[in-house]
Protein backbone atom coordinates (compact mmCIF):
# COMPACT_ATOMS: atom_id res chain seq x y z
CA UNK A 1 0.00 0.00 0.00
CA UNK A 2 1.61 3.42 -1.03
CA UNK A 3 1.67 5.76 1.87
CA UNK A 4 1.43 9.66 1.72
CA UNK A 5 1.45 12.54 4.36
CA UNK A 6 0.28 15.74 4.00
CA UNK A 7 0.76 18.88 5.63
CA UNK A 8 -0.35 22.53 5.57
CA UNK A 9 -1.89 24.78 7.87
CA UNK A 10 -2.32 28.21 9.32
CA UNK A 11 -5.40 29.21 7.03
CA UNK A 12 -7.96 27.65 5.68
CA UNK A 13 -6.53 27.88 2.33
CA UNK A 14 -3.70 25.64 3.09
CA UNK A 15 -6.29 22.96 4.19
CA UNK A 16 -8.98 22.76 2.17
CA UNK A 17 -6.70 21.48 -0.92
CA UNK A 18 -5.55 18.62 0.99
CA UNK A 19 -9.33 18.28 2.10
CA UNK A 20 -10.25 17.82 -1.50
CA UNK A 21 -7.36 15.18 -2.03
CA UNK A 22 -8.19 12.90 0.46
CA UNK A 23 -11.39 11.27 -1.27
CA UNK A 24 -9.30 10.69 -4.20
CA UNK A 25 -6.09 9.38 -2.33
CA UNK A 26 -8.73 6.89 -0.18
CA UNK A 27 -10.42 5.63 -3.31
CA UNK A 28 -6.53 4.36 -4.69
CA UNK A 29 -6.27 3.04 -1.42
CA UNK A 30 -3.44 5.19 -0.61
CA UNK A 31 -2.73 5.11 3.59
CA UNK A 32 -3.23 8.83 4.72
CA UNK A 33 -1.05 10.80 7.04
CA UNK A 34 -1.10 14.71 8.56
CA UNK A 35 1.15 16.39 10.13
CA UNK A 36 0.03 19.65 11.58
CA UNK A 37 -0.02 22.28 14.48
CA UNK A 38 -1.58 21.37 18.03
CA UNK A 39 -3.93 24.18 18.08
CA UNK A 40 -4.24 25.37 14.08
CA UNK A 41 -7.26 24.98 12.14
CA UNK A 42 -5.54 22.30 9.91
CA UNK A 43 -6.48 20.15 13.25
CA UNK A 44 -10.19 21.03 13.03
CA UNK A 45 -10.85 20.25 10.00
CA UNK A 46 -8.53 17.46 9.45
CA UNK A 47 -8.40 15.05 13.05
CA UNK A 48 -12.55 14.42 12.19
CA UNK A 49 -11.87 13.05 8.66
CA UNK A 50 -12.02 9.20 8.96
CA UNK A 51 -9.39 6.88 7.52
CA UNK A 52 -6.75 9.94 8.25
CA UNK A 53 -3.95 9.64 11.02
CA UNK A 54 -3.49 13.25 12.41
CA UNK A 55 0.12 13.45 14.06
CA UNK A 56 0.93 16.84 15.81
CA UNK A 57 4.42 18.53 15.13
CA UNK A 58 5.28 21.90 16.46
CA UNK A 59 6.31 25.06 14.47
CA UNK A 60 6.91 28.89 14.52
CA UNK A 61 5.31 31.36 12.99
CA UNK A 62 7.45 33.05 10.27
CA UNK A 63 7.30 36.89 10.89
CA UNK A 64 8.42 39.70 8.78
CA UNK A 65 8.14 41.86 12.09
CA UNK A 66 9.76 42.67 15.46
CA UNK A 67 8.27 40.41 17.84
CA UNK A 68 10.10 38.47 20.85
CA UNK A 69 9.03 35.17 19.59
CA UNK A 70 10.81 35.69 17.00
CA UNK A 71 13.49 34.29 19.20
CA UNK A 72 12.34 31.44 20.45
CA UNK A 73 10.22 30.05 17.48
CA UNK A 74 13.24 28.57 15.31
CA UNK A 75 13.79 26.35 18.57
CA UNK A 76 10.31 24.98 17.81
CA UNK A 77 10.57 24.36 13.89
CA UNK A 78 13.49 22.75 15.16
CA UNK A 79 11.60 20.83 17.79
CA UNK A 80 8.99 20.37 14.71
CA UNK A 81 11.55 18.89 12.40
CA UNK A 82 13.12 16.31 14.84
CA UNK A 83 9.65 15.05 15.81
CA UNK A 84 8.63 15.11 11.38
CA UNK A 85 11.81 12.73 11.59
CA UNK A 86 10.60 10.33 13.74
CA UNK A 87 7.82 10.12 12.42
CA UNK A 88 8.70 9.95 8.95
CA UNK A 89 11.02 6.34 9.97
CA UNK A 90 8.05 5.09 11.49
CA UNK A 91 5.62 5.68 9.11
CA UNK A 92 7.80 5.52 5.98
CA UNK A 93 5.64 7.65 3.22
CA UNK A 94 6.31 7.07 -0.55
CA UNK A 95 5.62 10.66 -0.78
CA UNK A 96 4.89 14.48 0.72
CA UNK A 97 2.33 17.03 -0.05
CA UNK A 98 2.91 20.46 1.00
CA UNK A 99 0.28 23.22 0.72
CA UNK A 100 2.25 25.67 2.81
CA UNK A 101 1.84 27.71 6.01
CA UNK A 102 4.19 27.92 8.71
CA UNK A 103 4.07 23.96 9.52
CA UNK A 104 5.01 22.94 6.40
CA UNK A 105 8.79 24.08 7.30
CA UNK A 106 10.02 21.61 9.48
CA UNK A 107 7.66 18.87 7.97
CA UNK A 108 9.28 19.66 4.37
CA UNK A 109 13.18 19.87 6.24
CA UNK A 110 12.10 16.88 8.25
CA UNK A 111 10.91 14.89 4.84
CA UNK A 112 14.72 16.08 2.95
CA UNK A 113 16.34 14.42 5.66
CA UNK A 114 14.89 11.14 5.07
CA UNK A 115 15.27 11.33 1.49
CA UNK A 116 11.32 11.23 1.15
CA UNK A 117 10.22 12.94 -2.34
CA UNK A 118 8.52 16.16 -1.37
CA UNK A 119 5.73 17.87 -3.84
CA UNK A 120 4.66 21.64 -3.26
CA UNK A 121 1.30 23.46 -4.28
CA UNK A 122 1.03 26.98 -4.48
CA UNK A 123 -1.90 28.73 -4.86
CA UNK A 124 -0.76 32.30 -5.31
CA UNK A 125 0.98 33.99 -8.42
CA UNK A 126 4.18 33.94 -5.79
CA UNK A 127 4.94 31.97 -3.52
CA UNK A 128 4.40 32.80 0.44
CA UNK A 129 7.19 32.65 2.69
CA UNK A 130 7.15 29.24 3.91
CA UNK A 131 6.67 27.73 0.18
CA UNK A 132 9.88 30.30 -0.47
CA UNK A 133 11.82 28.62 1.68
CA UNK A 134 10.64 24.97 1.72
CA UNK A 135 10.83 25.05 -2.72
CA UNK A 136 14.78 24.35 -2.80
CA UNK A 137 13.81 20.61 -1.14
CA UNK A 138 10.77 20.06 -3.38
CA UNK A 139 10.53 17.74 -6.09
CA UNK A 140 8.61 20.27 -7.92
CA UNK A 141 6.45 23.34 -7.58
CA UNK A 142 2.46 22.82 -8.30
CA UNK A 143 1.34 26.01 -9.29
CA UNK A 144 -2.57 27.17 -9.95
CA UNK A 145 -1.09 30.31 -12.94
CA UNK A 146 1.14 29.27 -15.49
CA UNK A 147 2.90 32.31 -14.72
CA UNK A 148 3.88 30.64 -11.43
CA UNK A 149 4.81 27.34 -13.20
CA UNK A 150 7.30 29.64 -15.34
CA UNK A 151 8.98 31.51 -12.76
CA UNK A 152 9.86 28.04 -11.23
CA UNK A 153 11.34 26.89 -13.78
CA UNK A 154 12.75 23.14 -14.58
CA UNK A 155 10.22 22.50 -11.05
CA UNK A 156 7.43 24.40 -12.29
CA UNK A 157 3.95 22.20 -13.04
CA UNK A 158 0.56 23.85 -13.92
CA UNK A 159 -1.86 21.49 -12.11
CA UNK A 160 -4.56 24.12 -10.90
CA UNK A 161 -6.10 23.93 -7.30
CA UNK A 162 -8.20 20.38 -6.03
CA UNK A 163 -11.34 21.90 -5.27
CA UNK A 164 -13.67 19.67 -2.64
CA UNK A 165 -16.22 17.26 -4.90
CA UNK A 166 -19.16 19.05 -2.82
CA UNK A 167 -18.77 22.25 -4.93
CA UNK A 168 -19.51 19.99 -8.27
CA UNK A 169 -22.97 18.93 -6.26
CA UNK A 170 -25.40 21.61 -6.37
CA UNK A 171 -28.74 21.65 -8.05
CA UNK A 172 -30.17 24.70 -10.04
CA UNK A 173 -33.45 24.06 -9.00
CA UNK A 174 -32.05 23.87 -5.22
CA UNK A 175 -30.57 27.38 -5.67
CA UNK A 176 -33.72 28.83 -7.52
CA UNK A 177 -35.80 27.61 -4.13
CA UNK A 178 -33.58 29.05 -2.16
CA UNK A 179 -33.54 32.20 -3.66
CA UNK A 180 -37.36 32.40 -4.50
CA UNK A 181 -36.04 32.81 -8.52
CA UNK A 182 -38.11 32.05 -11.85
CA UNK A 183 -36.21 29.76 -13.57
CA UNK A 184 -36.39 31.73 -16.85
CA UNK A 185 -34.62 34.72 -16.11
CA UNK A 186 -30.86 34.27 -15.90
CA UNK A 187 -28.67 34.50 -12.52
CA UNK A 188 -26.11 37.03 -11.74
CA UNK A 189 -24.28 36.16 -8.09
CA UNK A 190 -22.74 38.97 -6.64
CA UNK A 191 -20.06 37.63 -4.07
CA UNK A 192 -17.47 40.19 -2.40
CA UNK A 193 -15.69 37.39 -0.31
CA UNK A 194 -15.84 37.85 3.56
CA UNK A 195 -14.01 40.97 3.39
CA UNK A 196 -13.62 44.47 1.72
CA UNK A 197 -16.68 43.96 0.04
CA UNK A 198 -18.28 47.00 0.84
CA UNK A 199 -17.34 49.33 -2.70
CA UNK A 200 -19.31 46.07 -4.67
CA UNK A 201 -22.03 46.46 -1.98
CA UNK A 202 -22.45 49.88 -2.69
CA UNK A 203 -21.74 49.56 -6.71
CA UNK A 204 -24.40 46.99 -7.09
CA UNK A 205 -27.15 48.59 -4.97
CA UNK A 206 -26.94 51.87 -6.31
CA UNK A 207 -27.16 49.80 -10.19
CA UNK A 208 -29.93 47.61 -8.77
CA UNK A 209 -32.53 49.05 -11.48
CA UNK A 210 -30.33 48.47 -14.77
CA UNK A 211 -29.08 44.83 -12.98
CA UNK A 212 -32.53 43.47 -12.07
CA UNK A 213 -33.86 44.48 -15.88
CA UNK A 214 -31.53 41.72 -17.29
CA UNK A 215 -31.16 39.60 -14.41
CA UNK A 216 -32.25 38.10 -11.17
CA UNK A 217 -29.65 39.39 -8.12
CA UNK A 218 -28.18 36.60 -5.38
CA UNK A 219 -26.34 39.24 -3.93
CA UNK A 220 -23.49 37.61 -1.02
CA UNK A 221 -22.94 41.21 0.87
CA UNK A 222 -20.73 39.67 3.48
CA UNK A 223 -21.13 39.49 7.42
CA UNK A 224 -22.95 42.52 8.68
CA UNK A 225 -23.43 44.09 5.24
CA UNK A 226 -27.49 43.29 4.71
CA UNK A 227 -29.33 46.59 4.35
CA UNK A 228 -32.95 46.52 5.10
CA UNK A 229 -33.78 49.11 2.88
CA UNK A 230 -33.58 46.71 -0.18
CA UNK A 231 -35.69 43.73 1.27
CA UNK A 232 -38.46 43.32 -0.64
CA UNK A 233 -37.10 44.26 -4.18
CA UNK A 234 -38.05 42.05 -7.17
CA UNK A 235 -35.47 40.15 -8.43
CA UNK A 236 -33.28 40.81 -5.72
CA UNK A 237 -32.65 39.00 -2.76
CA UNK A 238 -29.21 39.26 -0.14
CA UNK A 239 -27.32 36.63 2.18
CA UNK A 240 -24.27 37.90 4.35
CA UNK A 241 -23.19 34.50 3.01
CA UNK A 242 -23.42 30.77 1.77
CA UNK A 243 -22.06 27.35 3.50
CA UNK A 244 -23.58 24.17 2.25
CA UNK A 245 -25.98 26.20 0.14
CA UNK A 246 -23.05 27.84 -2.08
CA UNK A 247 -22.78 25.12 -4.58
CA UNK A 248 -25.88 25.47 -5.28
CA UNK A 249 -26.01 29.28 -5.87
CA UNK A 250 -23.05 28.14 -8.39
CA UNK A 251 -24.84 25.44 -10.04
CA UNK A 252 -28.32 28.29 -10.73
CA UNK A 253 -25.77 31.15 -11.38
CA UNK A 254 -25.54 32.61 -15.35
CA UNK A 255 -22.48 35.31 -14.71
CA UNK A 256 -20.79 36.01 -11.62
CA UNK A 257 -19.41 38.82 -10.14
CA UNK A 258 -16.63 38.38 -7.36
CA UNK A 259 -13.37 39.40 -6.07
CA UNK A 260 -10.20 37.36 -7.91
CA UNK A 261 -8.62 35.66 -4.94
CA UNK A 262 -6.65 32.43 -6.16
CA UNK A 263 -9.74 30.14 -4.78
CA UNK A 264 -12.73 31.68 -5.98
CA UNK A 265 -11.02 31.83 -9.05
CA UNK A 266 -10.07 27.97 -9.38
CA UNK A 267 -14.07 27.62 -8.74
CA UNK A 268 -15.21 30.26 -11.12
CA UNK A 269 -12.77 28.11 -13.69
CA UNK A 270 -14.26 24.24 -12.43
CA UNK A 271 -17.53 25.30 -12.27
CA UNK A 272 -16.86 26.65 -15.97
CA UNK A 273 -19.26 30.09 -14.99
CA UNK A 274 -18.80 33.48 -17.38
CA UNK A 275 -17.60 36.11 -14.53
CA UNK A 276 -16.46 39.76 -14.20
CA UNK A 277 -13.52 40.11 -11.63
CA UNK A 278 -13.25 43.06 -9.42
CA UNK A 279 -9.78 42.62 -7.70
CA UNK A 280 -9.54 44.18 -4.40
CA UNK A 281 -7.13 47.16 -4.89
CA UNK A 282 -3.38 47.60 -3.96
CA UNK A 283 -3.22 49.15 -0.50
CA UNK A 284 -2.34 48.93 3.00
CA UNK A 285 -4.15 45.62 3.69
CA UNK A 286 -3.46 44.10 -0.27
CA UNK A 287 -0.01 43.58 -1.96
CA UNK A 288 -1.94 43.31 -5.38
CA UNK A 289 -2.08 39.87 -6.07
CA UNK A 290 -5.85 39.98 -6.29
CA UNK A 291 -4.90 42.51 -9.64
CA UNK A 292 -2.20 40.06 -11.24
CA UNK A 293 -4.80 36.96 -10.68
CA UNK A 294 -7.48 39.04 -12.43
CA UNK A 295 -4.84 40.42 -15.40
CA UNK A 296 -3.96 36.47 -15.65
CA UNK A 297 -7.54 35.37 -16.05
CA UNK A 298 -8.21 38.15 -18.64
CA UNK A 299 -5.37 37.71 -20.38
CA UNK A 300 -5.87 34.03 -21.12
CA UNK A 301 -9.56 34.57 -22.15
CA UNK A 302 -10.88 33.37 -19.26
CA UNK A 303 -12.96 36.39 -17.52
CA UNK A 304 -13.53 39.68 -17.52
CA UNK A 305 -11.82 41.99 -14.90
CA UNK A 306 -12.81 45.89 -14.09
CA UNK A 307 -10.67 47.74 -11.80
CA UNK A 308 -12.20 48.99 -8.91
CA UNK A 309 -11.02 52.50 -9.18
CA UNK A 310 -13.39 52.69 -12.44
CA UNK A 311 -16.32 51.32 -10.46
CA UNK A 312 -19.19 53.41 -11.05
CA UNK A 313 -22.85 51.98 -10.86
CA UNK A 314 -23.21 52.32 -14.97
CA UNK A 315 -19.44 51.00 -15.50
CA UNK A 316 -20.40 47.73 -13.31
CA UNK A 317 -23.77 47.23 -14.98
CA UNK A 318 -22.34 47.79 -18.53
CA UNK A 319 -19.44 45.43 -17.72
CA UNK A 320 -21.68 42.63 -16.53
CA UNK A 321 -24.40 42.71 -19.47
CA UNK A 322 -21.16 42.47 -21.97
CA UNK A 323 -19.42 39.72 -19.85
CA UNK A 324 -23.05 37.41 -20.16
CA UNK A 325 -24.07 38.77 -23.59
CA UNK A 326 -20.27 37.77 -24.80
CA UNK A 327 -20.21 34.43 -22.26
CA UNK A 328 -19.61 31.89 -25.51
CA UNK A 329 -16.14 32.53 -26.02
CA UNK A 330 -15.09 32.41 -21.88
CA UNK A 331 -16.80 29.47 -21.51
CA UNK A 332 -14.86 27.98 -24.25
CA UNK A 333 -11.96 28.79 -23.11
CA UNK A 334 -11.98 27.26 -19.73
CA UNK A 335 -13.42 24.47 -21.48
CA UNK A 336 -10.05 24.36 -22.80
CA UNK A 337 -7.80 25.64 -20.10
CA UNK A 338 -5.68 22.53 -18.52
CA UNK A 339 -5.09 23.49 -14.82
CA UNK A 340 -9.38 23.49 -14.80
CA UNK A 341 -9.16 19.73 -13.25
CA UNK A 342 -6.97 20.38 -9.92
CA UNK A 343 -8.06 17.19 -8.08
CA UNK A 344 -6.38 14.82 -11.12
CA UNK A 345 -3.61 17.14 -12.31
CA UNK A 346 -2.18 16.82 -8.47
CA UNK A 347 -3.15 13.15 -8.24
CA UNK A 348 -0.84 12.42 -11.50
CA UNK A 349 2.05 13.93 -9.94
CA UNK A 350 1.71 12.48 -6.71
CA UNK A 351 1.28 9.40 -8.64
CA UNK A 352 4.47 9.76 -10.67
CA UNK A 353 6.55 11.25 -7.69
CA UNK A 354 5.84 7.79 -5.69
CA UNK A 355 6.79 6.00 -8.12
Amino acid sequence: MKKIVLTGGGTAGHVTPNMALIPALAGEGWEIHYLGTADGIERRLIEPIEGVAYHVVKSGKLRRYFDARNFTDPFRVIAGMARSVRLFRSIRPDVVFAKGGYVSVPVVYGARLCGIPVLIHESDMSPGLANRLCAPLAVALLCTFPEAARLAGRKGRLTGTPLRAELFEGSRKQGLRIAGFDESVPVLLVTGGSSGAQAINAAVRAALGRLTGCFQVLHLCGKGNLDDEFEGIPRYRQFEYLNDELSHAYAMASVIVSRAGSNTLSEILALKKPALLIPYPKGQTSRGDQIVNAESFQRRGLANALPQEAMTPDALADAVIETYKHRGPLIDAMEREPSADGVENVMAQIRETAR
